[in-house]
């Protein structure tokens, strides 16, 4: 399979964008996160259609210009983590749920720590907004890519015309 990979310098820091020529893959915020994904074979510089309509998507939705995606998306994962990811894409942007309310969403109300697992894999952050889950009673609760981070992209739902 051939991958076509980006760095994406951001107000928010360094996002990795992968893609094939027909589906995103991965948008990370370590690059060292490729390789367990086994994302490999790429060379620097090489680009495609939708490595570049990716690109723009991120761009504009950092901006505040952009509420929702329009990409097609491939994520490696078990089976529970992609129910935890499709569950994900359902929480509306600007709202944030608890580990618990998506566990009870996805018929498994006592598997919270296993939703917090599967959201710290997700191997497509902020497309798939992982950053709008949270504790019971509202704290952010970690984040793959720091807390700072997922402060500054639920602050950018909240304020972003």
């Amino acid at each position: 399979m051939k991958y076509f990979v980006k760095t994406l310098k951001t107000p928010v820091g360094e996002l990795v964008l992968a893609t094939t020529e027909s589906t995103v893959v991965a948008v990370l915020w370590d690059r060292s996160e490729l390789a367990r994904l086994g994302i490999s074979g790429w060379k620097q510089g090489e680009t495609c259609h939708l490595l570049e309509e990716a690109e723009d998507q991120v761009r504009e939705y950092l901006s505040g210009h952009r509420a929702d995606f329009d990409l097609p998306l491939e994520m490696q994962g078990t089976a529970f983590q992609k129910r935890v990811w499709a569950e994900l894409r359902k929480i509306p942007r600007g709202r944030t749920w608890s580990y618990q309310e998506v566990a009870r969403r996805i018929g498994k109300p006592g598997a919270s720590r296993a939703v917090g697992g599967a959201n710290g894999k997700n191997p497509i952050c902020v497309i798939v907004p992982c950053h709008r889950v949270v504790r019971e009673g509202g704290e952010l609760g970690g984040y793959t890519g720091g807390i700072d981070k997922k402060s500054f992209l639920l602050n950018l739902e909240t304020t972003a015309r």
